[in-house]
């Protein structure tokens, strides 16, 4: 029987538009809120339905399956804002909030302490989740707190404060409990001139364009280092800089980054995750885990995360 769709809510709708890597199969249901308000009403559906549901931001750092997502993905992308109070440093900002808009904002107003995310190319949810990081500063170095909603009693939204998100390299507790970040509060440190943080913001991004495949789809970093070894140099050592399966490709620039040609599959990259993987656990003794995260079905060859 077919259900009875709400406002906003497309049905077979093609994430490889969605997701930086430019791959992935159709979800079942999808939806792109315009508002807090609407995406509660969607997981409030959702949930009368029995539907699963997932959230995605950026689509950075996602490797969604050919055979697409069942239930509903809901994609936060269109819920941005930020409050900076330039006084205190606190900033309040929604969960699709893009990290390096906010970056820039942020150093305009004399707030430093997130010259760090001016590169990444994921959202203020995203960044929660995984605590984001780069150029030695990461998102559990700033973070006050966030607001969140269990998708399964959508009525009722609770603040977690970061002490209590379990944070760790590339890790919080968000990543293994079924919530949905609404927004997050961070505290930035104020009183700088506006002009040497952006001087700093700046120079961090070009630290970054500069030395990784800006230009081609990937999803930033695939591999966490396993300090206090370098990810990218253990691949590098291996001669699979530029090495290809299909259209997926170990970048020549940066190892540590897997692009996308052009006509690469998400089953294509997962197989090349798996070789590198393999390759530097028989060479280096060391398991690589990805930053990665896998959403759908995909053949058993990763090792685990």
């Amino acid at each position: 029987m077919a259900l009875s769709l709400p406002l906003g809510l497309r049905s077979a709708v093609a994430l490889a538009d969605y997701t930086t890597w430019k791959v992935g199969g159709a979800a079942d249901y999808f939806a792109e809120p315009e508002s807090t308000d609407e995406l509660l009403a969607l997981l409030r559906w959702a949930a009368s339905q029995g539907c699963h549901q997932r959230v995605i931001g950026a689509g950075s750092n996602l490797l969604v399956s050919d055979q697409g997502l069942e239930g509903l993905t809901l994609c936060t992308r269109h819920l941005q804002g930020a409050d900076l109070e330039a006084s205190s440093g606190l900033i309040e900002a929604q969960a699709g909030e893009p990290i390096p808009t906010l970056a820039r904002r942020a150093a305009r107003a004399g707030l430093s302490g997130l010259e760090w995310a001016v590169g990444i190319p994921g959202t203020v949810g995203g960044a929660a989740v995984m605590n984001a990081g780069a150029q030695g500063g990461c998102t559990a170095d700033i973070l006050e707190s966030v607001t969140v909603v269990d998708p399964e009693q959508p009525s009722q939204t609770h603040t977690i404060p970061a002490a209590a998100l379990d944070f760790d390299y590339r890790h919080s507790r968000l990543q293994a409990e079924p919530l949905v970040v609404l927004s997050a509060r961070f505290r930035l440190s104020p009183g700088h001139d506006p002009h040497s943080v952006s001087q700093r913001t700046s120079a961090n991004l070009h630290s970054r364009t500069s030395s990784q495949p800006y230009q081609q789809p990937s999803c930033g970093s695939v591999f966490r280092n396993p300090e206090p070894q370098k990810a990218g140099q253990l691949i590098e050592a291996l001669g699979l800089k530029g090495f290809s399966l299909g259209g997926a490709q170990i970048s020549p620039i940066h190892a540590n980054f897997i692009v996308n040609t052009g006509s690469a599959s998400a089953g294509e990259i997962d197989q090349l995750i798996a070789l590198v993987q393999q390759r530097v656990l028989e060479q280096h003794s060391i398991a690589l885990h990805t930053e990665v995260k896998r959403l759908g079905r995909f053949e058993d060859l990763a090792l685990a995360a």
